[in-house]
C-alpha cells in the first residue's frame, strides 16, 4: 500500500516541529559547552540510565544520587539500563560523554517491523500475567521467544491468583507444563500476599525487566516490593476487562538489599515479525532436540513426511498445544 502524501500544510508543521526540536537540542548542547567551558561540571564518573526523556535523562552515580543528564548529540540513543560515563554539576544537572558496552539489549520491533531497543544490561525478563485479564497461553509463548532470541533468562509469574478456582483451573495446567519444560513459574497475589518472597528471590542480585499486557498488575508488583515507591497504579476497566498504561517509560527501580528492575510500558502483544520461522521454532525450547533431523532439510514442519517434530508430537515429546500455538505464530508471521 502506497504511503498517503501529505498535503502542503501538514508537511510545513511537521517541518516546523522538527525544526523546534533541532533548536533545542542546539540550545541545550550550547548550554551544555558554556557550563563546561566555566568548569562547572566535575570529572567523569560512571552510572546507570534511571529513565530517558528523548535526550534528557536521569542518571544516577555510584552512590545512588541522582543527576538529570542532558545527552551530547554525537552518541547514539540511550536506554533505560545503559552504563554511562557522565560529568556532574552542583546543580544535580550533567553531561553524558560516553555509553558502555551492553551485556544484553531487550529489543522490540516498532510499527514498521524495525528493532528499537528498550532495555540494556537485563539479566532476567519477567514474564507477567494475571488471572485476570485472561490470558491466553499463545500470548505466553510468544514472550517466551522473544526471551529465547535474546538470549535473556525468562521467568514466569502468575499475578492475582486469589481470583483462581478452587481447582486452579485450566491455568494450573498451563503453569505445570511450562514447569515441566523447565521456566521458574512464581504464582503471587497481592491481595493475599503470596509469593512476594520467592519473587524478592528471583530479583535480587539480577538486573530484571517486567513485560506483560497492560492490566495484569505489574505496577501494583513493583508497589509491593519497593513500597516507598510513588507508583501510580491503573484501575482495571471493568466493561472491558483490560488494562490502562500507567507506565509512561521504562524506568529502573534499585533494592536495597540488592538487585535492580525495570518498568516497561504496557505491551499487549511482544511482536516476533522480525524473526525467522528457524527462530521462532529455536524458541520452543522443547523443539531442538528434533530441530534439524527431518527427512529434508528444508521441511517446514507441516505435513512433510519424516518430519522429526511431527514424529515427536505423535510420540508425546512435544505437546499438541505447543505446537499448535507454534503454528499460529508461523502463521501470524506469513500473514
Amino acid at each position: 500500500m502506497s504511503r498517503r502524501k501529505l498535503s502542503r500544510q501538514q508537511q510545513w508543521r511537521i517541518d516546523k516541529i522538527q525544526a523546534e526540536k533541532t533548536k533545542r537540542a542546539e540550545r541545550k548542547e550550547t548550554h551544555s559547552a558554556e557550563k563546561e567551558a566555566r568548569g562547572e561540571y566535575g570529572p567523569e564518573q560512571t552510572g546507570r540510565v534511571i529513565a530517558h526523556f528523548g535526550r534528557t535523562l536521569d542518571i544516577a552515580d555510584d552512590a545512588h544520587r541522582l543527576f538529570h543528564c542532558h545527552q551530547r548529540a554525537n552518541l547514539d540513543s540511550l536506554v533505560t539500563g545503559d552504563r554511562v560515563i557522565f560529568r556532574a554539576g552542583d546543580d544535580a544537572t550533567g553531561v553524558i560523554e560516553a555509553r558502555l558496552e551492553r551485556d544484553s539489549t531487550l529489543e522490540r520491533p516498532d510499527a514498521r517491523g524495525n528493532l528499537r531497543p528498550v532495555a540494556a544490561n537485563v539479566d532476567r525478563i519477567l514474564i507477567v500475567f494475571a488471572v485476570e485479564p485472561a490470558p491466553h497461553p499463545n500470548l505466553i509463548d510468544r514472550y517466551l521467544v522473544a526471551c529465547e532470541a535474546t538470549g535473556i533468562t525468562p521467568v514466569l509469574l502468575l499475578n492475582k491468583t486469589d481470583l483462581l478456582p478452587e481447582d486452579g483451573g485450566e491455568l494450573r495446567r498451563w503453569l505445570a507444563e511450562y514447569e515441566q519444560l523447565g521456566y521458574d513459574v512464581v504464582p503471587a497475589s497481592i491481595k493475599e500476599e503470596h509469593g512476594l518472597d520467592v519473587l524478592t528471590r528471583q530479583v535480587h542480585e539480577f538486573t530484571t525487566v517486567f513485560v506483560g499486557q497492560s492490566g495484569v498488575g505489574k505496577s501494583s508488583l513493583i508497589g509491593a516490593l519497593l513500597p516507598e515507591e510513588d507508583l501510580r497504579v491503573g484501575a482495571l476497566s471493568e466493561q472491558q476487562r483490560k488494562g490502562t498504561h500507567t507506565t509512561t517509560t521504562a524506568r529502573l527501580y534499585r533494592f536495597p538489599a540488592g538487585g535492580e528492575l525495570i518498568d516497561s510500558p504496557g505491551i499487549r502483544e511482544f511482536g516476533l515479525m522480525h524473526l525467522t520461522e528457524r527462530q521462532v521454532a529455536d524458541g520452543f525450547i522443547e523443539f531442538r532436540p528434533f530441530l534439524g533431523t527431518c527427512r529434508f532439510r528444508d521441511c517446514r514442519h507441516r505435513s512433510e513426511p519424516g518430519c522429526a517434530l511431527l514424529d515427536a508430537v505423535e510420540q508425546g515429546h512435544i505437546s499438541a498445544s505447543r505446537f499448535a500455538s507454534y503454528r499460529h505464530i508461523i502463521a501470524s508471521l506469513e500473514a
